[in-house]
Formats: C-alpha cells, structure tokens, sequence
C-alpha cells in the first residue's frame, strides 16, 4: 500500500509540473539601455559617467552606475509596462521610481521622461 501511494504521488507530482509553462516575454523593452555623459572639453581630469540598466524577460533588471568605467553602484529593480508606459521600481530606497515612454520611431530607439527628454538610448 505504501509503494502505491509513492507512485501515485511521483504521478501526481510530475503531472502537476508539466501543466505550468512560462510565457514568453518579447516586450520591445528588452535588452541593454544606457545614458553618458562626457565632459564637453576633452580635460584629462574630468570624469565619464555612465549609467546602464538591463531589462529582462522576467519583469527585473540590473541597474548599473560607472565613473570612467569604473562601477560605482549597482541595484536591481521590477519592470511593468502599461498601454506603453513603463514603470521602473529600483531595490534600493536612495534612488527614486521613475516612469518612461519607448520611442522605437528614434534611431537609436529612447526611453524618454513625461517631458520628452531622453532618459536612456539602446546600445
């Protein structure tokens, strides 16, 4: 009686596990984004920042902060998109949620502010 119970649990187990899928994720959000900015005189002693945030297919994405290709601060943060509007929700309480619109017309494609200005291009 116990080894028709196990089989019938390792039965019911591998039936239940089969029936969940992922969907998949091909939102045009997808990939790497990024924002520098360079000093306008090519000055030895001044600084490139770059900031760099990756978008995934599961809702997350890693937040990245580089001082002349040094990486200075990283977070991750949750993604979700709207009729179009993506909202981005860092991990960390110091930097503040922001909201994007996609602009695949540009080229390169930009996420830009409610204003219109850019906040990140696709590399």
């Amino acid at each position: 009686m116990k080894k028709f119970f196990s089989l019938l649990s390792i039965v019911s187990i591998i039936a239940i596990s089969n029936c969940t899928s992922i969907p998949e994720n091909n939102d045009p959000i997808l990939g790497i984004w990024v924002k520098s900015d360079s000093p306008a005189d090519s000055n030895k002693n001044s600084t490139t920042t770059r900031e760099e945030w990756t978008f995934n297919d599961v809702y997350l994405g890693r937040y990245q902060n580089y001082s002349d290709s040094k990486l200075v601060f990283y977070t991750d943060f949750k993604w979700s998109e709207d009729n179009g509007t993506y909202t981005i929700i860092y991990g960390n309480p110091e930097i503040e949620d922001v909201i994007v619109n996609l602009e695949q017309a540009n080229d390169p494609e930009a996420l830009t502010l409610g204003n219109g200005s850019v906040f990140a291009t696709r590399e």
